[in-house]
Protein backbone atom coordinates (compact mmCIF):
# COMPACT_ATOMS: atom_id res chain seq x y z
CA UNK A 1 0.00 0.00 0.00
CA UNK A 2 1.50 3.55 -0.93
CA UNK A 3 2.12 6.24 1.49
CA UNK A 4 1.57 9.96 0.99
CA UNK A 5 5.57 12.04 1.88
CA UNK A 6 5.36 15.30 2.65
CA UNK A 7 8.42 17.56 3.03
CA UNK A 8 7.02 20.72 5.35
CA UNK A 9 8.00 23.85 5.06
CA UNK A 10 6.75 25.79 1.93
CA UNK A 11 3.77 28.46 1.79
CA UNK A 12 1.08 27.52 -0.62
CA UNK A 13 0.11 29.68 -2.78
CA UNK A 14 -2.15 29.79 -6.39
CA UNK A 15 -5.65 28.72 -7.24
CA UNK A 16 -7.70 25.37 -6.28
CA UNK A 17 -10.96 23.94 -7.82
CA UNK A 18 -13.34 22.33 -5.58
CA UNK A 19 -14.72 18.97 -6.48
CA UNK A 20 -18.29 18.50 -6.06
CA UNK A 21 -19.32 16.90 -2.94
CA UNK A 22 -19.41 13.50 -2.52
CA UNK A 23 -21.55 14.01 0.70
CA UNK A 24 -24.40 15.40 -1.60
CA UNK A 25 -23.98 13.28 -4.82
CA UNK A 26 -23.80 9.68 -2.74
CA UNK A 27 -27.17 10.43 -1.89
CA UNK A 28 -28.42 11.56 -5.31
CA UNK A 29 -26.59 8.49 -6.68
CA UNK A 30 -29.13 6.46 -4.37
CA UNK A 31 -32.15 8.78 -5.30
CA UNK A 32 -31.73 8.24 -9.18
CA UNK A 33 -32.85 4.14 -8.29
CA UNK A 34 -36.62 6.41 -7.92
CA UNK A 35 -36.84 7.46 -11.99
CA UNK A 36 -38.27 4.00 -13.34
CA UNK A 37 -37.89 5.69 -17.03
CA UNK A 38 -35.08 7.79 -18.72
CA UNK A 39 -31.34 8.45 -17.92
CA UNK A 40 -30.04 10.57 -15.27
CA UNK A 41 -27.22 12.72 -16.41
CA UNK A 42 -25.17 14.04 -13.25
CA UNK A 43 -22.08 16.77 -13.53
CA UNK A 44 -19.43 17.39 -11.38
CA UNK A 45 -19.25 14.50 -10.10
CA UNK A 46 -16.14 13.11 -8.16
CA UNK A 47 -14.48 10.40 -9.29
CA UNK A 48 -13.41 9.18 -5.75
CA UNK A 49 -13.52 5.53 -3.70
CA UNK A 50 -16.70 5.64 -2.43
CA UNK A 51 -18.41 7.18 -5.51
CA UNK A 52 -17.12 4.35 -7.68
CA UNK A 53 -18.21 1.69 -4.99
CA UNK A 54 -21.96 3.48 -5.21
CA UNK A 55 -22.02 3.09 -8.76
CA UNK A 56 -20.68 -0.18 -8.61
CA UNK A 57 -23.82 -1.08 -5.82
CA UNK A 58 -26.25 0.30 -8.48
CA UNK A 59 -24.24 -1.43 -11.28
CA UNK A 60 -25.38 -4.39 -8.99
CA UNK A 61 -29.03 -3.39 -8.85
CA UNK A 62 -29.16 -3.65 -12.28
CA UNK A 63 -28.61 0.05 -13.44
CA UNK A 64 -26.92 1.05 -16.35
CA UNK A 65 -24.27 3.50 -15.32
CA UNK A 66 -21.69 5.18 -17.48
CA UNK A 67 -19.32 8.11 -17.92
CA UNK A 68 -19.53 10.82 -21.14
CA UNK A 69 -16.80 13.69 -21.14
CA UNK A 70 -17.09 14.07 -17.57
CA UNK A 71 -20.68 13.61 -17.30
CA UNK A 72 -21.96 10.06 -15.20
CA UNK A 73 -25.43 8.80 -17.05
CA UNK A 74 -27.97 6.15 -14.90
CA UNK A 75 -30.59 4.36 -16.37
CA UNK A 76 -32.55 2.64 -13.71
CA UNK A 77 -35.47 1.47 -15.83
CA UNK A 78 -34.61 -2.26 -14.97
CA UNK A 79 -33.73 -3.28 -11.70
CA UNK A 80 -32.70 -7.19 -11.63
CA UNK A 81 -32.24 -6.83 -7.99
CA UNK A 82 -33.37 -5.04 -4.29
CA UNK A 83 -30.49 -6.56 -2.33
CA UNK A 84 -26.85 -5.24 -2.07
CA UNK A 85 -24.80 -7.77 -0.33
CA UNK A 86 -22.06 -7.68 1.74
CA UNK A 87 -18.90 -7.51 -0.46
CA UNK A 88 -20.08 -4.20 -1.47
CA UNK A 89 -22.11 -2.41 1.56
CA UNK A 90 -19.07 -3.21 3.96
CA UNK A 91 -16.87 -1.10 1.83
CA UNK A 92 -19.12 2.03 2.17
CA UNK A 93 -21.58 2.98 5.04
CA UNK A 94 -23.57 5.57 2.56
CA UNK A 95 -24.88 1.87 0.45
CA UNK A 96 -27.99 2.07 3.02
CA UNK A 97 -29.10 5.05 1.34
CA UNK A 98 -30.34 2.90 -1.32
CA UNK A 99 -33.22 1.37 1.38
CA UNK A 100 -35.50 4.25 1.02
CA UNK A 101 -35.64 4.57 -2.93
CA UNK A 102 -35.55 0.96 -3.32
CA UNK A 103 -38.45 0.60 -0.70
CA UNK A 104 -40.61 2.85 -2.30
CA UNK A 105 -40.41 1.74 -5.46
CA UNK A 106 -40.25 -2.01 -5.39
CA UNK A 107 -41.93 -2.01 -1.85
CA UNK A 108 -38.63 -4.56 -0.48
CA UNK A 109 -35.19 -4.00 0.13
CA UNK A 110 -32.28 -6.27 1.76
CA UNK A 111 -29.20 -5.02 2.81
CA UNK A 112 -26.20 -6.27 4.83
CA UNK A 113 -25.03 -4.32 7.67
CA UNK A 114 -22.57 -1.47 6.36
CA UNK A 115 -19.02 -0.97 6.63
CA UNK A 116 -17.39 2.57 6.45
CA UNK A 117 -14.64 4.35 8.75
CA UNK A 118 -14.00 3.43 12.18
CA UNK A 119 -15.03 6.95 13.80
CA UNK A 120 -17.80 5.78 16.31
CA UNK A 121 -21.26 3.58 16.47
CA UNK A 122 -23.32 5.54 13.78
CA UNK A 123 -26.77 3.13 14.12
CA UNK A 124 -29.59 2.95 11.98
CA UNK A 125 -31.85 2.74 14.22
CA UNK A 126 -33.36 5.82 13.27
CA UNK A 127 -33.81 5.19 9.28
CA UNK A 128 -35.70 1.46 10.49
CA UNK A 129 -38.26 3.95 12.81
CA UNK A 130 -38.43 6.26 9.99
CA UNK A 131 -39.72 3.26 7.44
CA UNK A 132 -41.77 1.45 10.09
CA UNK A 133 -43.48 4.72 10.78
CA UNK A 134 -44.33 4.99 6.62
CA UNK A 135 -45.81 1.20 7.23
CA UNK A 136 -42.96 -0.85 6.19
CA UNK A 137 -42.24 -4.06 7.86
CA UNK A 138 -38.63 -4.67 9.28
CA UNK A 139 -36.77 -7.46 9.57
CA UNK A 140 -33.22 -7.39 11.43
CA UNK A 141 -31.65 -10.77 11.00
CA UNK A 142 -27.50 -11.80 11.77
CA UNK A 143 -25.73 -8.80 9.33
CA UNK A 144 -28.80 -8.14 7.24
CA UNK A 145 -31.22 -5.77 7.12
CA UNK A 146 -34.52 -6.53 5.66
CA UNK A 147 -37.62 -3.50 4.76
CA UNK A 148 -40.81 -4.77 2.83
CA UNK A 149 -44.59 -2.46 2.48
CA UNK A 150 -47.19 -3.30 0.12
CA UNK A 151 -47.93 0.38 0.36
CA UNK A 152 -46.28 3.01 2.00
CA UNK A 153 -48.07 5.83 3.81
CA UNK A 154 -47.21 9.07 4.95
CA UNK A 155 -46.70 9.46 8.26
CA UNK A 156 -45.05 12.33 10.65
CA UNK A 157 -41.87 11.38 11.68
CA UNK A 158 -40.03 12.82 14.77
CA UNK A 159 -35.94 12.26 14.57
CA UNK A 160 -34.34 11.53 18.38
CA UNK A 161 -31.20 13.06 16.78
CA UNK A 162 -30.62 14.63 13.28
CA UNK A 163 -28.95 12.06 11.56
CA UNK A 164 -28.47 13.23 7.90
CA UNK A 165 -28.26 9.60 6.50
CA UNK A 166 -31.85 9.06 8.27
CA UNK A 167 -33.13 12.12 6.96
CA UNK A 168 -32.09 11.46 3.21
CA UNK A 169 -33.34 7.71 3.19
CA UNK A 170 -36.99 8.48 4.95
CA UNK A 171 -36.90 12.00 2.76
CA UNK A 172 -36.89 8.83 -0.62
CA UNK A 173 -39.02 6.80 0.54
CA UNK A 174 -41.32 9.28 1.13
CA UNK A 175 -41.42 10.22 -2.12
CA UNK A 176 -43.61 7.32 -2.83
CA UNK A 177 -45.88 7.20 -0.10
CA UNK A 178 -49.58 7.62 -0.19
CA UNK A 179 -50.22 11.45 1.04
CA UNK A 180 -47.67 13.65 3.21
CA UNK A 181 -44.88 13.01 4.87
CA UNK A 182 -43.62 15.34 7.93
CA UNK A 183 -39.58 14.75 8.71
CA UNK A 184 -39.64 16.58 12.41
CA UNK A 185 -35.89 17.24 13.91
CA UNK A 186 -34.37 16.80 10.21
CA UNK A 187 -31.12 17.29 9.66
CA UNK A 188 -30.36 20.79 7.89
CA UNK A 189 -26.67 20.02 6.18
CA UNK A 190 -26.76 21.82 2.27
CA UNK A 191 -26.31 17.95 1.18
CA UNK A 192 -29.92 17.65 2.53
CA UNK A 193 -30.66 20.51 -0.09
CA UNK A 194 -29.11 19.39 -2.82
CA UNK A 195 -30.98 16.47 -2.85
CA UNK A 196 -34.66 17.99 -2.01
CA UNK A 197 -33.59 19.71 -4.89
CA UNK A 198 -32.51 17.12 -7.43
CA UNK A 199 -35.90 15.29 -6.02
CA UNK A 200 -37.82 18.24 -7.20
CA UNK A 201 -36.17 18.52 -10.41
CA UNK A 202 -37.77 15.20 -10.98
CA UNK A 203 -40.74 16.29 -10.52
CA UNK A 204 -41.09 15.22 -6.67
CA UNK A 205 -42.23 17.62 -3.95
CA UNK A 206 -40.19 18.36 -1.35
CA UNK A 207 -40.77 21.46 0.91
CA UNK A 208 -37.96 22.58 3.43
CA UNK A 209 -35.11 21.28 3.24
CA UNK A 210 -32.38 23.06 4.61
CA UNK A 211 -34.61 23.24 8.02
CA UNK A 212 -35.79 21.29 10.98
CA UNK A 213 -38.79 20.40 9.22
CA UNK A 214 -39.19 18.72 5.80
CA UNK A 215 -42.76 17.85 3.89
CA UNK A 216 -42.56 15.68 1.38
CA UNK A 217 -45.80 14.82 -0.97
CA UNK A 218 -45.65 11.11 -1.91
CA UNK A 219 -46.84 9.49 -5.14
CA UNK A 220 -45.64 11.34 -7.85
CA UNK A 221 -44.35 10.21 -11.69
CA UNK A 222 -40.59 10.91 -10.88
CA UNK A 223 -38.67 10.76 -14.08
CA UNK A 224 -34.70 10.69 -14.89
CA UNK A 225 -33.38 14.43 -15.18
CA UNK A 226 -29.81 16.43 -15.51
CA UNK A 227 -28.63 17.30 -12.29
CA UNK A 228 -25.51 19.29 -11.18
CA UNK A 229 -23.78 18.38 -7.91
CA UNK A 230 -23.32 21.47 -5.19
CA UNK A 231 -19.50 21.68 -4.25
CA UNK A 232 -17.82 19.68 -1.79
CA UNK A 233 -17.70 22.49 1.56
CA UNK A 234 -15.17 19.76 3.29
CA UNK A 235 -12.25 19.89 0.43
CA UNK A 236 -12.77 23.63 0.39
CA UNK A 237 -12.63 23.88 4.35
CA UNK A 238 -9.63 21.44 4.10
CA UNK A 239 -8.03 23.78 1.40
CA UNK A 240 -8.54 26.89 3.83
CA UNK A 241 -7.09 25.13 6.22
CA UNK A 242 -4.00 24.39 4.14
CA UNK A 243 -3.51 28.31 3.44
CA UNK A 244 -4.09 29.14 7.14
CA UNK A 245 -1.26 26.33 8.27
CA UNK A 246 1.56 27.19 5.54
CA UNK A 247 0.68 31.26 6.09
CA UNK A 248 0.03 31.45 2.38
CA UNK A 249 -2.17 32.34 0.26
CA UNK A 250 -5.05 30.64 -1.96
CA UNK A 251 -7.66 31.34 -3.83
CA UNK A 252 -10.58 28.49 -4.25
CA UNK A 253 -12.77 28.28 -6.85
CA UNK A 254 -16.11 26.43 -7.24
CA UNK A 255 -17.43 27.10 -3.60
CA UNK A 256 -20.35 28.47 -1.88
CA UNK A 257 -19.30 30.77 1.15
CA UNK A 258 -22.41 30.02 3.13
CA UNK A 259 -21.69 26.30 3.05
CA UNK A 260 -18.42 27.19 5.05
CA UNK A 261 -19.71 29.77 7.27
CA UNK A 262 -18.93 28.49 10.54
CA UNK A 263 -15.38 27.29 9.71
CA UNK A 264 -15.00 30.92 7.90
CA UNK A 265 -15.70 32.71 11.72
CA UNK A 266 -13.44 30.50 13.73
CA UNK A 267 -9.97 31.42 11.45
CA UNK A 268 -11.12 34.64 11.53
CA UNK A 269 -11.26 34.33 15.26
CA UNK A 270 -7.73 32.19 14.73
CA UNK A 271 -6.47 35.46 12.93
CA UNK A 272 -6.66 34.06 9.55
CA UNK A 273 -7.62 36.77 6.47
CA UNK A 274 -10.98 35.29 4.72
CA UNK A 275 -12.76 36.65 2.31
CA UNK A 276 -15.95 35.30 0.31
CA UNK A 277 -15.99 36.12 -3.51
CA UNK A 278 -18.49 35.63 -6.14
CA UNK A 279 -17.84 32.02 -6.17
CA UNK A 280 -15.22 31.14 -4.26
CA UNK A 281 -13.27 31.87 -1.39
CA UNK A 282 -9.96 34.06 -0.65
CA UNK A 283 -8.03 32.67 2.40
CA UNK A 284 -4.15 34.12 3.76
CA UNK A 285 -2.22 33.06 6.34
CA UNK A 286 -0.58 36.07 8.64
CA UNK A 287 1.86 33.78 10.25
CA UNK A 288 0.51 33.19 13.31
CA UNK A 289 -2.24 31.58 14.85
CA UNK A 290 -4.41 32.51 17.61
CA UNK A 291 -5.69 29.93 19.96
CA UNK A 292 -9.60 29.52 19.60
CA UNK A 293 -12.49 26.82 21.18
CA UNK A 294 -14.18 24.63 18.67
CA UNK A 295 -17.51 22.44 19.27
CA UNK A 296 -19.02 20.27 16.66
CA UNK A 297 -22.24 20.17 16.05
CA UNK A 298 -24.97 19.51 13.57
CA UNK A 299 -25.15 22.28 10.23
CA UNK A 300 -25.20 25.43 10.36
CA UNK A 301 -22.75 24.35 13.48
CA UNK A 302 -19.08 23.46 12.90
CA UNK A 303 -18.26 20.59 10.71
CA UNK A 304 -17.42 17.41 12.76
CA UNK A 305 -16.00 16.14 9.68
CA UNK A 306 -13.45 19.26 9.81
CA UNK A 307 -12.64 19.12 13.95
CA UNK A 308 -9.55 17.15 12.77
CA UNK A 309 -8.22 19.54 10.29
CA UNK A 310 -8.63 22.36 12.56
CA UNK A 311 -7.07 20.95 15.27
CA UNK A 312 -3.75 20.15 13.09
CA UNK A 313 -4.22 24.25 12.58
CA UNK A 314 -4.82 24.73 16.70
CA UNK A 315 -1.34 22.73 17.44
CA UNK A 316 0.45 25.90 16.25
CA UNK A 317 -1.07 28.33 18.27
CA UNK A 318 -0.27 30.86 20.63
CA UNK A 319 -1.95 29.30 23.77
CA UNK A 320 -4.42 26.74 24.26
CA UNK A 321 -7.55 25.77 22.32
CA UNK A 322 -10.76 23.42 23.65
CA UNK A 323 -11.54 21.64 20.87
CA UNK A 324 -15.16 19.17 22.17
CA UNK A 325 -16.63 16.81 19.93
CA UNK A 326 -20.68 16.24 19.99
CA UNK A 327 -21.00 14.21 17.04
CA UNK A 328 -19.13 10.98 17.10
CA UNK A 329 -18.15 9.24 20.28
CA UNK A 330 -14.49 8.41 18.89
CA UNK A 331 -13.00 10.56 16.95
CA UNK A 332 -10.11 11.61 18.02
CA UNK A 333 -7.81 8.54 16.31
CA UNK A 334 -5.78 11.65 15.02
CA UNK A 335 -4.61 12.86 18.21
CA UNK A 336 -1.79 10.38 19.19
CA UNK A 337 -0.70 10.18 15.43
CA UNK A 338 -0.15 14.44 16.13
CA UNK A 339 1.46 13.57 19.02
CA UNK A 340 4.08 11.18 17.50
CA UNK A 341 4.83 14.69 15.60
CA UNK A 342 5.45 16.50 18.31
CA UNK A 343 1.73 18.22 19.19
CA UNK A 344 0.70 19.06 22.62
CA UNK A 345 -2.69 16.99 23.36
CA UNK A 346 -4.41 15.77 26.17
CA UNK A 347 -7.85 14.13 25.87
CA UNK A 348 -10.77 13.60 28.43
CA UNK A 349 -14.21 11.89 26.96
CA UNK A 350 -14.96 14.28 24.21
CA UNK A 351 -12.86 17.14 25.09
CA UNK A 352 -9.53 17.73 23.74
CA UNK A 353 -6.98 20.07 25.11
CA UNK A 354 -4.52 21.85 22.38
CA UNK A 355 -1.32 23.35 23.95
CA UNK A 356 0.21 25.14 21.09
CA UNK A 357 3.81 23.88 20.42
CA UNK A 358 6.54 25.98 18.37
CA UNK A 359 6.92 23.48 15.45
CA UNK A 360 6.11 20.24 14.84
CA UNK A 361 8.34 17.59 13.14
CA UNK A 362 8.00 14.94 10.58
CA UNK A 363 7.24 11.37 11.63
CA UNK A 364 5.87 8.37 9.85
CA UNK A 365 1.79 8.40 10.80
CA UNK A 366 -1.09 6.54 10.41
CA UNK A 367 -4.63 7.85 8.86
CA UNK A 368 -7.48 6.19 10.96
CA UNK A 369 -10.15 7.43 8.79
CA UNK A 370 -11.06 10.05 6.01
CA UNK A 371 -10.56 13.42 7.35
CA UNK A 372 -7.84 12.09 10.13
CA UNK A 373 -5.85 11.65 6.83
CA UNK A 374 -5.98 15.26 5.78
CA UNK A 375 -5.00 16.55 9.20
CA UNK A 376 -1.79 14.63 8.94
CA UNK A 377 -1.22 15.74 5.39
CA UNK A 378 -1.78 19.57 6.59
CA UNK A 379 0.46 18.94 9.27
CA UNK A 380 3.22 17.19 7.44
CA UNK A 381 2.82 20.60 5.67
CA UNK A 382 4.50 22.76 7.70
CA UNK A 383 6.36 19.96 10.41
CA UNK A 384 10.09 20.40 9.89
CA UNK A 385 11.56 17.25 7.92
CA UNK A 386 9.58 14.57 6.17
CA UNK A 387 6.35 12.84 7.59
CA UNK A 388 4.70 9.90 5.73
CA UNK A 389 1.26 9.04 6.10
CA UNK A 390 -0.02 5.59 5.86
CA UNK A 391 -3.67 4.37 4.78
CA UNK A 392 -3.79 6.28 2.47
CA UNK A 393 -6.88 4.15 0.85
CA UNK A 394 -8.95 6.47 3.68
CA UNK A 395 -7.73 9.74 2.42
CA UNK A 396 -9.20 8.87 -1.52
CA UNK A 397 -12.29 7.77 -0.18
CA UNK A 398 -13.14 12.15 -0.21
CA UNK A 399 -10.35 14.01 -1.95
CA UNK A 400 -9.33 14.20 -5.67
CA UNK A 401 -6.41 14.16 -5.92
CA UNK A 402 -5.37 16.08 -3.37
CA UNK A 403 -1.40 15.17 -3.52
CA UNK A 404 -1.43 16.59 -7.32
CA UNK A 405 -3.27 19.77 -6.33
CA UNK A 406 -1.31 20.70 -3.00
CA UNK A 407 1.83 20.11 -5.75
CA UNK A 408 0.51 22.66 -7.77
CA UNK A 409 -0.04 25.02 -5.27
CA UNK A 410 3.60 24.46 -3.91
CA UNK A 411 3.72 21.61 -1.60
CA UNK A 412 6.79 19.28 -1.42
CA UNK A 413 4.25 15.96 -1.44
CA UNK A 414 4.87 12.99 -3.25
CA UNK A 415 3.28 9.33 -3.51
CA UNK A 416 5.24 5.76 -3.62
Amino acid sequence: MPSIFVRGGNELRGRVEISGAKNAVLPILAAALMAPSGVTQLESVPRLMDVLTMVEVLEHLGVEAEWREGVLELNAERLTASEAPFHLVSKMRASVLIMGPLLGRLGKVRVSLPGGCAIGARPLDLHLKGFSLLGADIVLGHGFIEATARQLTGNTIYLDFPSVGATENIMMAACFAQGVTTIQNAAEEPEIVDLACFINSMSGRVEGAGTDTIVVHGRRSLHAQSYRVIPDRIEAGTYMVAAAITGGELILENVIPEHVISLTAKLREAGVTVHSLLDGMHVKGNGTIEPVDIKTLPYPGFPTDMQPQMMALLTLARGTSMVTETVFENRFMHVPELRRMGAGIRTDGRSAVVSGVRALSGAPVTASDLRAGAALILAGLVAEGVTEVCGVSHIERGYVGIVEKLKSLGADIWLE
